[in-house]
């Protein structure tokens, strides 16, 4: 028992966590508890359903199998009838874990969990991460070199984008010593999951090995690393709030102006780069891939255009300015029209509305006599787009009109018989346009 405890382990976890509900949860929220039957996940279930009647809400729990162990199907079962026992909803979802996975297992098993937790259809989810868990996530995450957010660990809060829950975490403050006795006071049972032994894995590693040495010659380092883990919380959060005031004239739209990036000092420049890259939803990539990002978009000429692959997506420098785009798509052969309302264009990943109009857009009666497809540029392309003009080249077009060059990959095309007669942003074909009063089809991406 951690030694700032003054009274039972139970009625210090209940404390914590009722403090977060008071803090956090309306009355008659909907909470989803994640429950493995492990320990740590079993005395939140009781220490919940124990304060249900001073705060009351709806309490659901969820149980993820990931098949990795042999015992799994006996956790399950184990969840089943502890929640059978005290009424309580529980959903399984099983999944297939990827061995493959280049982060490995454990991260395979994670992506698993927030996919389902990020689906699940309730205001918060409980898990029941502790003061040790958060103690252990700081130090693997200072051994990768990872900055003030990195190093803040895990928040007591968070509202993750794309779930619609917020997900607390009520025992961070909580030793795993306290865990254990509050178990043993109320007489509960829990499984036990063998892989946690294990040391091939750095967490285990740290938990069995590094930790309690640390503990013998640290009297409460694991208290110590969770306070460390706030205050580099703390520091994160001036971070962001420093980004955000450079951001007010640095960032318009989806544009990061190169001129105002490279006044800053390079923390503050690099601070910058790194919340641009975040406010896109983006895995931040290593810092030593970040600065390389900075010295290019930094170093380049005037009119230098810079393209930087970051995995998911790709940071450009485009006229005085940084943006990010998702990497062009593969190729795909072009689709034909039937006369429907709308296309999918594979190619651009792109809909494409086609409209009736009279006296504008490209003449019906030609579009119906002809074959009609959609694609996008394989080079070549050229356009009439004033009559008795000549035709020009797709590729000066797309110059000529500011076509940022990844929208140029994926640009929406349509020909008939083979022959160029729209590009979206662009226009038609002059030879093919409806004259005033005749049918017309008006092509257009739609939002």
């Amino acid at each position: 028992m951690a030694a700032s405890r003054k009274f039972p382990s139970s009625k210090a976890v209940a404390a914590d966590v009722a403090n977060v509900l008071a803090h956090h949860v309306p009355s008659h929220a909907r909470l989803t508890l994640a429950l493995s039957g492990g320990l740590d996940s079993v005395v939140l279930l009781h220490t919940l359903l124990a304060l249900r009647d001073q705060h009351p809400f709806e309490l659901r729990v969820v149980h993820v199998h990931h098949g990795l162990s042999p015992h799994a199907d006996d956790w399950a079962t184990f969840c089943t009838q502890l929640c059978a026992a005290h009424d309580v909803e529980l959903t399984i979802h099983r999944v297939q874990i990827a061995r493959d996975d280049p982060e490995g297992i454990e991260a395979a098993a994670r992506h698993e969990r927030q996919r389902i937790f990020a689906a699940l259809d309730t205001d918060f989810l409980f898990t029941a991460h502790h003061q040790d868990d958060q103690a252990e996530t700081l130090l693997l995450q200072l051994l990768r070199g990872a900055g003030p957010k990195g190093l803040a660990a895990m928040a007591g809060k968070q509202n993750r984008p794309g779930w619609r829950a917020t997900h607390l975490r009520p025992l961070l403050n909580v030793a795993r010593a306290d865990l254990l006795g509050a178990a043993r006071e109320q007489g509960l049972a829990w499984v036990d999951d063998e892989s946690n032994q294990d040391t091939r894995y750095r967490r285990n590693a740290l938990r069995q090995q590094v930790m309690p040495l640390l503990a013998q010659h640290f009297p409460g380092a694991g208290r110590t690393l969770s306070r460390a883990a706030t205050l580099q919380a703390d520091a994160a959060g001036l971070l962001d709030d420093l980004a955000r005031l450079d951001a007010r004239d640095a960032i318009v739209g989806d544009r990061l102006d190169c001129a105002a990036l490279t006044a800053l000092t390079v923390p503050r420049a690099r601070n910058l780069l790194r919340h641009f890259i975040e406010q896109h939803g983006q895995t931040m990539p290593s810092m030593r891939r970040l600065d390389e990002t900075l010295r290019q978009v930094s170093d380049a000429r005037a009119d230098a255009r810079v393209r930087i692959n970051l995995g998911q997506m790709e940071l450009w420098r485009y006229r005085g300015g940084v943006y990010l785009a998702s990497p062009r798509l593969r190729w795909v052969e072009p689709v034909r029209w039937q006369g429907e309302a709308a296309i999918w264009v594979p190619a651009a990943g792109v809909s494409v509305r086609m409209d009736r109009a009279g006296g504008t857009g490209l003449r019906q009666t030609v579009l119906a006599a002809g074959e009609v497809t959609f694609g996008v540029r394989a080079g070549g392309e050229h356009l009439r787009l004033h009559a008795g003009g000549p035709r020009r080249s797709l590729k000066n077009l797309l110059q000529e009109y500011g076509i940022p060059p990844w929208q140029r990959e994926r640009l929406p095309l349509m020909w008939c018989d083979g022959r160029l007669v729209w590009a979206a942003g662009i226009g038609f074909e002059a030879d093919l346009s409806a004259a005033p009063g005749e049918a017309g089809i008006l092509p257009y991406i739609e939002p």
